[in-house]
């Protein structure tokens, strides 16, 4: 996720708030925010997965 598609999403919600948005920057709004939640949950996965519990044993 580049810094350029988390600024033309914040673009397009500050203009959704104002102007508000024709049928073309909903669909580009909807697919931008898809892909940002993509590229979050994947990240979450590999984070998830790298994890390694390790269980002390007691005596």
């Amino acid at each position: 996720m580049d810094s350029k598609m988390i600024d033309r999403i914040n673009e397009l919600a500050r203009k959704s708030k104002t102007t508000g948005l024709s049928e073309e920057e909903k669909e580009e709004q909807a697919v931008l925010r898809a892909e940002y939640i993509a590229a979050i949950r994947a990240d979450l996965r590999a984070t998830l997965e790298s994890i390694e519990i390790v269980d002390e044993v007691k005596s």
